[in-house]
């Protein structure tokens, strides 16, 4: 399962007041507000078609955009969960349930990204995306879960939605996002992709 995510402010780390003064510079406490209610809204979503996986995930195999391969992995997600954060909250539910966390991005690209995003937010410039960097960190990670996900696994992968994997993915990976159940509230009617 590809699901797309809005980062919230608690996944940013350090960059987080940062890029909220520089948003409510930008826009104002008013947008600010409605932008808070739409992510939690799709966390809302996310959560509850996450707790329609059941409880016995040991064939599941769990990525997330911004988690470093590190032996530190899972002490990043448990910092950032303790720091309020819902999706990595909701990583340490996937794993509690049986599911094995696969740290999924290259950190020198990584470093990178926050170099490019500190150096605009420095210069009072609202950070875009490098698409250059997008495209190599999204051939990173189709490669980390071409090389990880098992035959007849289950990949769940957190991702922001300027990211696209899945052209970078193995052909036996079959792709579902659970777009449909994210915005109707109404439980999956289908199976999760295996890879085969």
């Amino acid at each position: 399962h590809v699901v797309p995510i809005i980062h919230e402010e608690a996944d940013l780390g350090r960059l987080a007041g940062p890029v909220r003064d520089e948003l409510l510079a930008k826009v104002g406490a008013e947008a600010v507000a409605r932008k808070d209610a739409v992510v939690a809204a799709a966390w809302d979503a996310i959560e509850l078609w996450a707790g329609s996986l059941g409880d016995a995930l040991s064939t599941h195999r769990v990525y997330q955009d911004g988690l470093p391969v590190s032996e530190h992995a899972e002490r990043i997600v448990a910092d950032l969960a303790e720091q309020g954060s819902r999706n990595y909250r909701l990583i340490e539910s996937l794993v509690g349930r049986g599911a094995t966390l696969v740290p999924t991005e290259d950190p020198a690209l990584l470093v990178r990204e926050y170099q490019v995003i500190k150096a605009a937010i420095d210069a009072g410039r609202t950070p875009e995306p490098s698409s250059s960097l997008l495209a190599e960190r999204d051939r990173f990670i189709a490669q980390r879960i071409n090389s990880t996900l098992p035959t007849g696994g289950t990949g769940v992968l957190f991702i922001g939605m300027l990211h696209r994997v899945g052209p970078g993915l193995s052909p036996d990976i079959e792709v579902r996002t659970p777009i449909e159940y994210l915005t109707s509230g109404d439980p999956p009617t289908d199976r999760p992709a295996e890879a085969g």
